[in-house]
């Protein structure tokens, strides 16, 4: 498997936020016109259509909205989950739940977000929170 590298010199918002993310960094763009956050990262609100979007760092709480399990032979890295995490700043991402087992995964349970560097190349995991549910 290869990883995609961001050319140097590459520009625009999507390249600037996988450079934040490479540096550990977990970055969400906010309207100031609305003030509504704003993912994934574009070059204009879709709530209002204003370009005055600014980057602003977050809580990174969210709430799992609908999760799956992913079988995969043990050889080839094991099952895994891809949930859909809800973040109190009003935002949906794709991602996955990083410390329970993919079937443990549930509806409703509350997340905390992180950052995670490997090889050099930041990825937006999530965190089950102990207990916690909505």
């Amino acid at each position: 498997m290869t990883t995609q590298t961001i050319e140097e010199g590459a520009t625009g918002v999507q390249t600037f936020h996988q450079r934040e993310l490479d540096a550990g960094r977990l970055l969400l763009q906010c309207c100031g016109a609305c003030s509504r956050h704003v993912y994934y990262p574009r070059e204009g609100c879709p709530h209002c259509g204003s370009t005055a979007l600014e980057w602003k760092s977050f809580n990174g709480l969210g709430t799992v909205h609908a999760v799956t399990t992913v079988r995969r032979k043990p050889a080839d890295g094991g099952d895994l989950n891809v949930s859909l995490i809800d973040l109190d700043e009003g935002v949906r991402l794709m991602s996955r739940v990083d410390n329970l087992a993919p079937d443990a995964v549930r509806i409703g349970q509350r997340v905390q977000a992180r950052v995670q560097v490997k090889d050099g190349r930041g990825l937006v995991l999530f965190d089950a929170i102990e207990g916690g549910t909505r």
